[in-house]
This record gives C-alpha cells, structure tokens and sequence, in this order.
C-alpha cells in the first residue's frame, strides 16, 4: 500500500510521486507508487571526459505508450547532469524530430540517407538542438523505405550499429526512439544497442503486448546481441486517482519485479504543451512535475548504470 500525507492530492506539489491516499503504516517505511520502499537516488558527478556512448533502445510495439516524450526528457535531464546525449529518430513518423522543433518535412538529410547513401556520414546528418549538449540524428517519412530495402542488405540487422559507430565515442548516452513496431528498424536498434528501456502506459492494453516483446528481445539476445539488457520497464500515464491504473502498475511489478523503474511518469498536460512548443519539458516548464520526474528517471537511470553489472559499455 502507498503512503502519502493524509489528505494529499495525486500530482501536486506535497506528492509528485502520485502516491494513493492513505495511512503512513505503523512501521514507517515510505512506499513509492509502485509499491515499494522509494529509493532515495544519489545526485550524479558529471563525467570528467565523455563517451563512449551506452547505447538505449526505448522500444514497444503498442504506440501513443510514451516513448518519444521519454526519448527527449530522459536525454534532457540527463544533459542537466552533465552529460552529452545524441537522440537518434528512428521512427518514420518523425514525431522525435518535431518534438525537439525540427519540422521533418524540410530536412534534406535524414537517418534514412545515412542508412541507404554511402556517401553520407553521421556528421552530415547531426542536428544540434536548442539545448546545449543534446544532438540529434533526424527523421521523417523517408525511414519508411528503408525497412523494405534492407531486405536485401548483407547483415542487415547491423545496417544502423555501424553508421552510428563514429559518434559514439563524441557522447555518454545514446537514445534511439523506436517505432512502434518489431520489425527491422527496431531490430537494427536492439542490435546494436547496450540496454531496451520499455515505456508502458498503465492501462490494460498496454500489458497486453509485452510478452511478446520480451520474447523478441530474448531472440535478438540469442541470435544477434548477446550483450543486449533489459534497462528496465517505465511507467507512464500514471493516474493515482483511478483503481484501473493501480491495478495495472501492480500488475506490472508482480510480474517484472526489479526491472520496473521506482520512478512513475504521471499523466499531465504538460507534455502535450511541451511537445507544441517544440522543446523538453526541463526547459519548457523546469518547476513541473513532469520535469521533475524525469529528473529523478536520470537519477535512477543513472545508479543503475553505476552498479557493477552495468558499467560495460
């Protein structure tokens, strides 16, 4: 059961967490809204010299989950603290390139040129973007060719690892936002990636397809990325309030246990607005809710990272 102040509303300021209302239990332990004792995460050093890059594939195949909003404010709040972050749109929708106020439509260089065009280097494709140290590799509709034409390609599983290769070492984290798929773009990304974080949205439907993806990431750890781990489950569109979304993210952590995240993404306007106005929600609206809990995700991405486990990159 989770503990709030007694009379606390979900979302506000005295409970960012979206803790339930009830009763502090007699042992007074703290519970998050997953559940569990909430950690306290340690604020992060900036790192002295930067890269390689630890690769993140944000994938699932269910849409409108919050993968793009997670892509952009993860890598956000993770340049607040002191990190290089490159966001690569893998997603031929481009919603990753409009979210950072790129309009996909006029770019004359894309992801796809890179993938497709021998004579186009990463270099000619990054994008800065209005904030300093997160760099872009853009998208639009032209992506959607490519799953068709790598068909043909040798070692087409690696097509996307390899022209990525030469930032890496420039950077600390690469965020690659998937489309909502399984097919051979998001395989290409779980190829050459260190971890997959899951974005899940708590209602019912959106549990409904993650067996099916972890089965798909067991197969490309088998078969193609041995060193591929599971980052951790997220979730988002959280909404206290309701029994249905309670249910839904305890569902959750019964079944994965560790691998979700402490921290919970709650629904809010904000992002929506954030999205409008073409920028992260840590400069949109820094004070927000929803700023500061992807400020707290970096925290834990963070000391995950830290743990021996995961330091390889």
């Amino acid at each position: 059961m989770t503990v709030t102040t007694k009379g606390s509303t979900p979302g506000t300021p005295d409970n960012p967490w979206g803790d339930t209302k009830t009763n502090a239990p007699s042992n007074g332990v703290n519970l998050g809204p997953t559940q569990r004792p909430r950690p306290v995460f340690p604020e992060p050093v900036p790192p002295a010299v930067h890269g390689p890059a630890r690769v993140v594939a944000m994938v699932n195949q269910k849409g409108g989950v919050g993968k793009t909003t997670t892509t952009i404010n993860l890598g956000a709040a993770l340049v607040e603290c002191g990190l290089k972050v490159l966001l690569v749109d893998f997603d031929p929708q481009g919603a990753l390139s409009v979210g950072l106020g790129i309009n996909p439509l006029q770019l004359d260089l894309t992801v796809y040129n890179l993938l497709m065009e021998r004579g186009v280097t990463a270099e000619d494709v990054l994008l800065e973007t209005g904030v300093e140290g997160l760099d872009l590799l853009p998208s639009n509709i032209d992506l959607s060719a490519a799953e068709v034409q790598l068909v043909t390609e040798v070692a087409r599983e690696q097509v996307l690892g390899r022209v990525i290769k030469p930032l890496l070492p420039h950077y600390d984290v690469c965020l690659i936002d998937c489309q909502p798929s399984l097919g051979l773009l998001t395989i290409n990304a779980l190829t050459c990636a260190h971890g997959v974080m899951v974005p899940l949205e708590c209602e019912f439907f959106a549990l409904r397809g993650v067996a099916l993806l972890m089965d798909t990431i067991s197969k490309v750890q088998e078969r193609l990325n041995e060193d591929l781990e599971i980052e951790g489950l997220l979730a988002t569109m959280y909404d206290a309030r309701t029994l249905h979304g309670r249910e839904v993210l305890a569902r959750v952590v019964e079944a994965f246990g560790d691998k979700v995240f402490h921290t919970v993404i709650n629904r809010t306007v904000r992002f929506p607005d954030a999205t409008v106005a073409g920028e992260p929600i840590t400069t949109f609206d820094p004070s927000s809710l929803g700023a500061n809990a992807y400020r707290e995700l970096a925290r834990e991405v963070l000391s995950r990272w830290s743990a021996p486990a995961t330091m390889a990159r």
